[in-house]
């Protein structure tokens, strides 16, 4: 006789083993009718899952993160379903929910045209219509990897290998149709709803190995209602437009080549804003209290080792081996050279905190595919801090990294931050006492920062807790971006230690910050929240002068001149164009100010201004427009 707990607290006592449909119903029609799967004791079940003892319930919906998760991937069931009834002989490797939307890796000789996803659309359709019953079926191990080798489907057969020997291999029938799946499932095909979309297809390596054989990705999205899944479409294809690595090539600010692949080819534009993120961050830090570092990018693997990336993160360096045979890695992080500086120099709790930061340039191997623009590369700059403290610090170091963080992000155009807080995992390092008051001290920098948080229960690192920030952008997106992590482990590893006020050597806590994360991904993430039209002051080139003749071109130079002078990042155009041409042609690459001169200018000593996306113009003196822009081009620092 089951006691079944609801979130709110409520207890609900049934006479027999109870399964999610009855619980459902006791509650609510509306909640029936809702219900998609339902959490059982911390686990995710189906709504078919018999109770047999007290347990704590919640039943899901789609308007719960889980619930829309797994309506995701019952959608990737349905569209492989679909492929293979449409395409005999397809085979299928792995299909998941992900962020928006939900995939399917298919093996196929003849590639996937646009037209092929409109029909396997119109059969899911079918399918749904249909309401074909879901049911689990838990088969034996031998008998799961027999049957998936006589029917051809060898990527099922190695997903059966990679379950562990604990759990139980399940098998979801769909109506006839059934795949090899964890679960949890919604109970009928016609529980997905028909609000989807197919977008698009792409390449993808067997398990993301590039020696494994390349499989057809075909990516969709699935929503509960018409309303979202339009938004979301509009979302999608205002990303495309905002593309960075599109407007990148607009604006002139970098290239890749295969010879490098992962790595950024910066031209000079794209340079300069790099290097005014860089001159902004450092004005920042100094006013902060931070002193700027700079550590090899080698090193010899023994620190790695003593360090203990060489287990974990091993596999994801760059190697070189020298004559002497001593093995150096190049840098995947800057936190074991930061510590060698601590480490230099007798250190006194006097010196605490004390504040080291480093714009680091760090390699770590990424698959191919996994490449993306400057959103995921193999070589970035960290803009990487290491606040060393004392316990009793911890408190007031989080609050301060907190506010330095929600203000940067304000300067540079994100007011909507959401704080991830990620509290201690079951298999960690250093005393429970440290730990309570590492959490103490995050979780109170999150609640004086009054922004929106979630709680990733057992999820910090294995060395101390942490605070991701989550940014969104104008259409809507999140990109996690910095982070503050409390570490009790790495110090001790590495040997750090100061003398505490009654004489004993104590080992310091290390706070790991990082506000943009990679300069690079920022630097993206930038150009697409703007759509290229950053603000003035970060833009590369600030200021483009466009005589209306040739006759002119004198006139135009000396605006060049002043200018530059005040320190605008100006061009000229002299080229023998027609200025509606050139204006055309700027405004593409997203000038924030043209400045147009011609017989009236020149004789009144003045400059008609443009400003990017508008039309509109103003005339005004030259020393007045020279006095504005300069008083814009200023960095945002207090």
């Amino acid at each position: 006789m089951p006691d079944i707990k609801l979130p709110d607290g409520k207890k609900i006592p049934f006479s027999k083993a109870i399964n999610g449909f009855e619980i459902a119903k006791k509650i609510s029609k509306s909640l029936e009718k809702a219900a998609l799967i339902m959490e059982v004791d911390g686990e995710l079940k189906d709504l078919s899952y018999q109770i047999q003892k007290d347990s704590k319930v919640k039943i899901i919906t789609s308007k719960d993160k889980e619930g829309l998760d797994a309506m995701r991937h019952d959608a990737t069931h349905i569209m492989a379903m679909a492929v293979q009834e449409l395409f005999p002989g397809t085979k299928i490797a792995i299909g998941p929910a992900i962020k928006d939307g939900f995939y399917y890796d298919f093996y196929r000789k003849e590639p996937f045209t646009p037209q092929d996803l409109e029909k396997i659309e119109k059969k899911m359709k079918e399918i749904v219509e249909k309401d074909e019953p879901t049911k689990r079926e838990v088969w034996e191990r031998k008998k799961t990897k027999d049957h998936y080798k006589n029917i051809g489907e060898k990527y099922k057969v190695e997903l059966v290998d990679s379950i562990p020997k604990d759990q139980e291999v399940s098998i979801y029938y769909h109506g006839k149709w059934y795949d090899l799946c964890r679960g949890p499932h919604l109970n009928s095909t016609g529980k997905i709803g028909k609000y989807f979309k197919l977008t698009k297809v792409s390449g993808a390596y067997w398990r993301g190995d590039s020696k494994n054989e390349m499989l057809q990705r075909i990516y969709g999205t699935s929503w509960p209602s018409q309303k979202e899944l339009d938004e979301y479409l509009v979302r999608l294809e205002e990303a495309e437009k905002r593309d960075h690595r599109k407007l990148g090539k607009e604006m002139d600010l970098f290239h890749f080549r295969e010879e490098s692949p992962g790595a950024v080819f910066w031209h000079h534009k794209g340079w300069t804003l790099f290097q005014k993120l860089v001159d902004y961050m450092r004005a920042k830090q100094k006013n902060a209290g931070y002193r700027e570092i700079n550590t090899p990018e080698m090193l010899d693997k023994t620190l790695w080792e003593q360090s203990g990336h060489w287990e974990k993160f091993g596999d994801n360096m760059f190697t070189s081996e020298t004559p002497d045979e001593k093995t150096f890695a190049i840098k995947p992080m800057n936190c074991p050279g930061c510590i060698q500086v601590f480490n230099q120099g007798l250190k006194s709790y006097r010196d605490l905190p004390l504040k080291l930061s480093e714009f680091g340039k760090v390699h770590r191997y990424e698959p191919s595919g996994a490449l993306h623009g400057l959103l995921r590369v193999r070589a970035f700059t960290q803009d990487d801090a290491h606040i060393f403290c004392t316990e009793d610090q911890i408190t007031e170091q989080c609050l301060s990294v907190t506010k330095l963080i929600l203000e940067i992000y304000k300067d540079l155009g994100f007011s909507n931050v959401l704080l991830q807080f990620s509290d201690r995992p079951e298999k960690r390092v250093g005393d429970d006492k440290i730990w309570d008051k590492a959490e103490t001290a995050l979780l109170k920098a999150i609640k004086q920062s009054k922004l929106k948080y979630e709680i990733n229960k057992g999820e910090g690192a294995f060395y101390g807790p942490k605070i991701d920030f989550v940014l969104r952008d104008t259409i809507g997106r999140d990109w996690q971006c910095g982070t503050l992590q409390v570490d009790l482990n790495l110090p001790s590893r590495l040997g750090a230690s100061y003398i505490s006020n009654d004489g004993t050597k104590k080992i310091p806590v290390m706070l790991h910050r990082a506000l943009f994360g990679s300069l690079e991904r920022f630097i993206g993430i930038l150009i697409e929240h703007y759509a290229g039209k950053l603000p003035l002051w970060l833009a590369p080139l600030q200021v483009v002068v466009l005589p209306i003749a040739s006759e002119f071109d004198n006139y135009a130079k000396k605006i060049f001149e002043e200018c530059t002078k005040a320190g605008i990042n100006t061009e000229v155009d002299l080229k023998n164009q027609k200025i509606n041409y050139k204006i055309r042609e700027h405004s593409l690459s997203k000038v924030p100010l043209l400045l147009i001169c011609g017989q009236k200018e020149k004789k009144n000593k003045s400059v008609t201004i443009r400003k990017l996306g508008s039309e509109k113009q103003e005339t005004l003196s030259l020393d007045l427009a020279i006095k504005q822009i300069s008083k814009k081009n200023k960095l945002p620092i207090n």
